[in-house]
């Protein structure tokens, strides 16, 4: 199948979930050999434990004649973000979606996408997840308040709930794979590349089997990439923090020395002084930690080391 007459092409980034793929995989390529175009899959295994080669191999006898199956292994687990990076730099279709493989998201939303990208003026549609139900309060809040805070209305907008099950055009892609950046925040990058996009909501389906590898931990691990490697405004909080406190500090030097002078009063306050060493000096500390991980990200960026390392990979249509 020449790469010129692909239509679509699904990616499936994938991490310890060869149970769930082999449960939705015949979905998928059920759905495919209903589309009036060539499609390929590809399977972006992030370092799994798992044996998703046999996977791969028993729904080769299930292709339809219009679809290709790839699966392309990491050396190790480099996290989702390169896989996604991956699977866009490798497609070859004119479309290109990204999906779970773990079935939360329907495919009946992928065909309302197509639908639509085909009959609008649009570069981008994008599924927004419209309940979280079954996250805690507390993950709510936090979310909540990150996009909040990453909002930058002058330039680009971050859609809450919008993730990575989109589908976009060939230009979006090439677009987004100009950005060079190794620590990459996908929804940062989708949105910065700006083109037309349309937002359609979702309800995610229960996931085929196993447990999602996000904790709370790990999204706020995410979360302070997005900001430090995405974000300066905490940078100009930090210089906005000190000249506000050096401010007070002199009103509040200001006023001891004239209480001193015009009253004679002995200046007391032993307590308070030492709270606001202790609280300047943990401010301090703060500062410093979150100037370091600006200076971290940067070195991360200038070693240029690869976002990924490819082991093996398998191709049906060189198999057949």
């Amino acid at each position: 199948m020449e790469s010129q007459t692909l239509g679509l092409s699904i990616i499936l980034p994938i991490y310890n979930d060869a149970i769930a793929v082999n449960r939705f995989l015949p979905q998928l390529l059920a759905f495919t050999a209903q589309l009036e175009m060539n499609c390929e899959i590809l399977m972006i295994d992030d370092g799994s434990q798992d044996d998703l080669v046999k996977v791969f191999n028993s729904n080769l006898t299930n292709l339809p004649d219009n679809t290709v199956l790839r699966l392309i292994q990491f050396s190790r687990n480099f996290g989702k973000e390169a896989a996604l990076t991956a699977g866009l730099k490798e497609s070859k279709g004119a479309l290109v979606s990204m999906m779970d493989a773990d079935g939360q998201h329907p495919i009946s939303v992928l065909s309302q996408m197509l639908d639509l990208i085909k009959n609008n003026d649009v570069e981008v549609v994008a599924a927004v997840q419209n309940s979280r139900q079954n996250e805690s309060i507390i993950a709510r809040i936090f979310k909540k308040c990150f996009y909040c805070f990453m909002q930058d209305t002058h330039r680009y907008q971050l859609t809450p709930n919008a993730g990575d099950f989109r589908l976009m055009t060939k230009k979006v892609v090439e677009a987004i794979l100009q950005l060079p950046e190794r620590q990459r925040f996908m929804k940062g990058l989708y949105a910065w590349v700006g083109f037309p996009t349309i937002f359609i909501p979702f309800q995610a389906e229960p996931r085929q089997a196993g447990k999602s590898k996000f904790n709370f931990f790990s999204l706020f691990e995410l979360a302070l990439i997005g900001i430090t490697s995405f974000s300066q405004r905490p940078l100009r909080w930090i210089s906005r923090a000190g000249l506000i406190i050096s401010i007070i500090a002199m009103i509040y030097g200001l006023y001891i020395v004239i209480d001193t002078l015009c009253f004679g009063k002995d200046l007391a306050g032993w307590p308070t002084l030492a709270a606001g060493i202790m609280f300047s000096t943990g401010l301090q500390l703060v500062c410093l930690g979150l100037i370091g991980e600006y200076i971290g990200r940067i070195y991360e960026e200038v070693k240029h080391r690869p976002l990924y390392l490819i082991n093996k990979q398998w191709d049906s249509s060189k198999q057949k």
